[in-house]
């Protein structure tokens, strides 16, 4: 397989291979399909570039007099563990180890997995001389950005077919090991991918006893619980307003005429000065927010918000990063952007479990004079009215449909409709605390040192998710120049400070 990735950064490629489902001898469930159309949610997405994200983990303290090191424990233990796991869950998500192809003879695109041909899902297997402990830490700005780059694969990509996952485990020498993750957006949202992780995980994990011990596992196809078996209906998605053919349309006659071409954009180029910041809101400081937030609305004006924790974080980030990046005058306009998961709200609803892309997008541009404000009154101000923004979102979208209007506002995500050259600056959500990428990602080592979104690096975004120790939290996940990230880190924390 050829490799693309610059490995002159203390990361040495020891293995690339292919990991392919196994027979199912022993499984006890249908099999998923091994073809699978997209959905209109799904085609918005034909040439996102690929999200890569990264779980470092960290293994105990060895005697080396009596036990093996950690390089030979990963080598002789771990890293089997983690290669037939994938095997045996790659036969509840068959279309992951697939292709995306757009045949000239189909309408559409459509994944397929062909066993004939060897489909199969790429794994890299490396070591690294980097310091684990440096890289997996939640010190503020630290971590150059480019530093995390050679620990994620590269996915396959072509005009004609592009693979849809590959994953890289990254052995270290002074603790742990990471694992990197490079997925299409064109079938697997946040939602997707972290259902498949877990599944990985738990699989992993059964391996260490009873009937799916790891010295006989060989001829079992243990199944998933319900709350991680992938539901692959697209028969149940709706389309009436004839999404799917206008998204169609608008990618053949991009560059077009009938470009069926499968590159995806390349969206933003990384500075090299960037950095990584990862920051935490605890539960105490989530409800200071809140009751900031709830206090300035409690007149009698009428006017209502729902202080949600996801809300209350966004905006005190979207706050704070205003400021750090000096989008402070009167005319300075910004997007302020987020996806709502809509597997609930369609009519019939899905499956939480549900495979593939089933997002709606909501995107508002307003004037950064509201949100920056000096006195302690108000920066009250400015945070409620970044969560009012934020509220509304969520309240428009669920009052009217997810879906109503949107053959007007939906559209194919290009690089000049992602983000309006009229707007200097777009502050977009990756991941949720919701999802769990602390609390069910175990694959039998203990939870995640660290979780790290890679692509923050060209999309801008904000991460989110759950923090480590389980108590309630948020963690958020930034790539900025070190300067704004300095000062970021400081308003942060006398934001916080100033909230009685």
């Amino acid at each position: 397989m050829e490799r693309r990735k610059n490995t002159n950064n203390g990361v040495k490629i020891i293995e690339v291979c292919k990991v392919a489902p196994d027979p199912p001898i022993l499984s006890s469930e249908s099999a998923p399909p091994k073809s699978l159309p997209l959905s209109f949610f799904d085609l918005r997405w034909l040439k996102y570039p690929p999200i890569q994200s990264l779980l470092f983990y960290e293994l105990p303290t060895l005697d080396t007099k009596t036990t093996p090191s950690l390089l030979s424990l990963f080598r002789s233990d771990i890293l089997p563990r983690l290669k037939h796991s994938l095997s045996l869950t790659l036969h509840h998500y068959l279309p992951l180890a697939g292709n995306l192809t757009w045949p000239e003879s189909s309408d559409k695109p459509v994944i397929n997995y062909v066993e004939s041909d060897g489909d199969a899902v790429p794994l890299v297997v490396a070591e690294s001389d980097a310091d684990f402990y440096r890289l997996s830490g939640t010190n503020e700005g630290v971590i150059k950005s480019a530093e995390y780059h050679p620990l994620v694969p590269d996915l396959f990509m072509s005009s004609e077919r592009t693979g849809l996952l590959a994953l890289q485990v990254t052995t270290f020498r002074d603790g742990g090991f990471s694992i990197g993750i490079t997925t299409h957006h064109v079938v697997l949202d946040g939602s997707t991918v972290i259902t498949f992780l877990k599944s990985w995980a738990h699989t992993c994990r059964s391996l260490g006893s009873g009937q799916y011990s790891y010295y006989n596992y060989s001829l079992v196809v243990p199944d998933l619980p319900l709350e991680l078996k992938p539901f692959y209906d697209r028969s149940v998605i709706k389309d009436p307003a004839g999404l799917e053919n206008l998204y169609l349309k608008q990618w053949l006659d991009l560059d077009g005429p009938n470009n069926r071409s499968l590159v995806c954009f390349q969206l933003k180029q990384v500075f090299p000065d960037s950095v990584r910041g990862v920051f935490h809101l605890t539960r105490a400081d989530i409800q200071k927010l809140r009751q900031s937030v709830n206090q300035y609305y409690s007149g009698d004006d009428g006017d209502h918000v729902h202080a949600s924790t996801f809300s209350v974080t966004y905006a005190y980030v979207v706050l704070c990063l205003v400021k750090a990046e000096g989008l402070t005058k009167n005319d300075d306009e910004i997007l302020v952007g987020f996806g709502m998961d809509c597997r609930s709200r369609l009519d019939p609803p899905l499956p939480n479990t549900y495979f593939g892309n089933c997002l709606v997008g909501c995107r508002v541009v307003t004037k950064t004079k509201s949100l920056v404000v000096d006195d302690d009154n108000c920066r009250s101000s400015g945070l409620a009215a970044a969560t009012k923004i934020i509220s509304d979102g969520i309240k428009s979208l669920e009052t009217n449909g997810v879906l109503k209007g949107a053959e007007k506002w939906l559209a194919i995500v290009t690089p000049s409709n992602f983000q309006p050259a009229s707007v200097p600056r777009m502050y977009t959500i990756s991941g949720s605390p919701r999802f769990g990428f602390y609390s069910g990602t175990d694959f039998g080592w203990g939870r995640p040192r660290k979780f790290d979104i890679v692509s923050l690096d060209w999309s801008g975004s904000i991460s989110l998710s759950d923090c480590r120790d389980g108590n309630g939290g948020v963690e958020i996940g930034l790539v900025l120049s070190k300067q704004h990230m300095e000062t970021f880190a400081s308003l942060f924390a006398q934001g916080l400070e100033s909230i009685d």
